[in-house]
């Protein structure tokens, strides 16, 4: 235990951390943008919309060891122990980069830097704050309680991105994802030492790319539905 924390209290290893919890936190990301995509799947023979059969699929898992809906828990819990060190551990970096640094220099040459770079504190906490904001607004529907119904998740998809209101404000949020992935992945590439002079050009554009499309794919949803690219929602929906 002492040597895990003396390792921790070294720079490479906060970035160790930082490298780690951040591609659990993609994997993550990855796994709920597809799920998301589901929206735009339809209807099942049975009337149920294949989100809500999506959900209903994620409650399930290990029902039969942890009761239903304890495997979504324990993974949430898993996740917000990452995020939380993930958090943590960017701020004790920079905290120690202000400490090697303590004057300002007179001005900055922003060059080399890009806009990914540039934002990753203020795209932190927008993103922070919007994780927030998301679980309040989708998972327990203390956001808006006039739109939603408990368990019936494409219906609360649904009525929530025809207000503008959502739709900007999730767009907004899910550029600075885009960006935040970017720098961050290109900065993994760097931490596992697999940058290099000769392929760094191949690498930023591989981390641009998968930024974009995983960015694209969230932003899809809000916007599908409220230019009206999705059905209806179905009559009939599982008691969740």
């Amino acid at each position: 235990m002492k040597r895990m924390l003396t390792f921790y209290e070294s720079t490479p290893g906060k970035k160790t951390v930082v490298a780690v919890t951040g591609i659990i936190l993609f994997g993550f990301i990855i796994g709920h943008m597809t799920g998301n995509l589901k929206t735009f799947a339809g209807v099942a023979d049975d009337g149920i919309h294949k989100l809500d059969w999506y959900a209903h699929f994620l409650r399930t898992i290990g029902a039969e060891m942890l009761g239903y809906g304890g495997f979504l828990w324990a993974f949430r819990a898993v996740l917000l122990g990452a995020l939380i060190l993930h958090v943590l551990t960017v701020f004790q970096l920079q905290a120690k980069n202000r400490t090697a640094r303590p004057v300002e220099y007179a001005a900055y040459s922003y060059k080399s830097s890009t806009i990914a770079a540039r934002s990753m504190l203020l795209g932190g906490i927008v993103i922070l704050g919007f994780i927030f904001f998301h679980i309040a607004h989708l998972t327990l529907g203390w956001i808006d309680p006039s739109l939603f119904t408990h368990g019936h998740v494409y219906e609360n998809v649904f009525n929530a991105f025809k207000q503008p209101l959502y739709v900007g404000l999730y767009s907004v949020a899910l550029i600075f994802l885009g960006l935040h992935l970017y720098h961050g992945l290109w900065s993994l590439t760097q931490t596992l030492g697999i940058d290099r002079p000769d392929r760094n050009h191949s690498l930023r554009m591989l981390a641009r790319t998968i930024a974009l499309l995983i960015a694209l794919g969230f932003i899809a949803v809000p916007i599908g539905i409220s230019a009206g690219l999705t059905i209806d929602p179905p009559a009939n929906y599982l008691e969740l």
